[in-house]
């Protein structure tokens, strides 16, 4: 256990931040930032203590009702606050004043033998995910585990302007102002991205110049890898069917060295307006955001046939971004899974009418269920007759890539937290032949 101090402003803050995420309003990082906002008691150090016990409460939610035995956190958030903060730091860093009335509650909670807690419980994800991710998967006990470890940040350097080791040697020369306590953070190229950087610590990126002016951008390791997969030449026209805020549009624009077209659609036009900023800091000038209204809009019939690569990041589950948004198996189920599985199928439908002969669709998710992903593409195979399947790590290693145990997973690409500590992701590269 660290030796750390909790305050009583930090167990309120607590307390009154998890009354709001056990509610599964929305997601957590959006209720989180309302609630510092409007709660300035906190230093930095205090919010950092709050904010990752939010987070560890989401991700280990299961455990922390079994312990809490009688007692629902949603109706007791001040003890489950003292529990998470006890489980994380101990007893000793609450001391007698803060646990007043509620030590033998929180010393009870802190005996309690796991060993007895159901499966699921022990795996901090509801049985419906449990059941379906241990059928899948031989060593899902291990997934389980890391899928409660908080993930690491990554950065994806932006080859138009700068490179990998430039990027390296300045993080080495940061002052120290910038890096948490104050000593610069770790950086680290990623084990397989040639353009990722991974930083142990969260520092404060976007006050930094290599973000401000586009040298880097947040993109986990394994997302860019699936922008990899796309492989444009330059002068290619490309979709990005399932935009959102643009990271695999700004990785695949990077590739194609600003030059043919890109179009980045989406049917959320809020969230494709977080592309906007961050590509004035790119340099990019071959992207063209379009809200759409839906698939079958105008404006996406207008490119059919004419597109070299498609990529659809499909709506998804989010199941492999546990790490990163814990909150999600707890506001997701299986008749919200039923809805995407058709949503994805049609997707993919319809950027099969957008590709030229010899062209490809690369179709992903962040979603560790195959019930997402290759049942999606295994039934688009069997009614399209004119699209095959190309070997995703052979599109990898053309580029110098090798991923760990490809064979186990080919023709897909599967990432995987537990085998290669990304996020969990899924793509498949399907090529039309005729």
């Amino acid at each position: 256990m660290d030796c750390v101090r909790i305050s009583p402003a930090v167990v309120d803050s607590l307390a009154h931040l998890l009354g709001r995420l056990l509610r599964f309003e929305g997601p957590a990082d959006a209720a989180m930032s309302r609630h510092f906002k409007a709660d300035r008691r906190l230093g930095p150090h205090e919010r950092s203590l709050v904010a990752e016990a939010a987070f560890d409460a989401m991700r280990r939610l299961a455990s922390l009702r079994w312990i809490m035995q009688t007692a629902d956190p949603l109706r007791a958030p001040h003890l489950a606050a003292l529990v998470e903060l006890a489980r994380r730091h101990g007893i000793e860093s609450l001391g007698p004043r803060l646990l007043r009335g509620d030590e033998r509650a929180v010393r009870g909670a802190l005996s309690i033998d796991m060993a007895h807690a159901p499966a699921a419980v022990r795996a901090e994800v509801p049985m419906w995910l449990f059941q379906r991710i241990t059928v899948q998967y031989h060593d899902a006990q291990q997934l389980f585990e890391a899928l409660t470890q908080a993930a690491p940040l990554d950065l994806r350097v932006n080859t138009l302007k700068t490179d990998r080791d430039a990027v390296l040697a300045e993080f080495k020369s940061t002052s120290k102002s910038t890096g948490r306590g104050g000593a610069p953070p770790e950086a680290l190229p990623t084990r397989y991205s040639p353009d990722g950087i991974r930083l142990r610590d969260k520092p404060a990126l976007t006050r930094w110049p290599m973000y401000k002016d586009g040298r880097v951008e947040v993109q986990d390791e394994g997302s860019q890898l699936v922008a990899r997969l796309a492989a444009p030449r330059r002068g290619s026209m490309v979709v990005d069917f399932c935009a959102g805020a643009g990271g695999k549009t700004l990785a695949i624009g990077s590739q194609m060295k600003s030059t043919g077209r890109i179009y980045a659609l989406d049917v959320n036009a809020k969230r494709l307006a977080g592309l906007g900023p961050r590509l004035a800091r790119s340099g990019l000038s071959n992207v063209q955001p379009v809200a759409i209204r839906s698939a079958g809009d105008v404006r996406v019939k207008r490119l059919a046939g004419k597109i070299d690569r498609v990529v659809v990041d499909a709506p998804c589950s989010g199941s492999g971004t546990l790490r990163r948004n814990p909150d999600l198996k707890w506001r997701f189920d299986e008749s919200e899974l039923e809805r995407l599985t058709t949503v994805q199928s049609d997707v993919l439908r319809a950027s099969a009418r957008l590709v030229k002969r010899g062209g490809r669709i690369v179709y992903a998710t962040c979603s560790v269920l195959s019930v997402e992903n290759q049942d999606i593409v295994s039934n688009f195979l069997a009614e399209h007759r004119d699209f095959a399947l190309v070997p995703a790590a052979d599109v990898l290693q053309g580029q110098g890539i090798a991923i760990d145990e490809a064979q186990r997973f080919a023709p897909w690409l599967v990432m995987l937290p537990h085998l290669h500590d990304t996020d969990g992701f899924f793509a498949a590269v399907l090529e039309k032949t005729a």
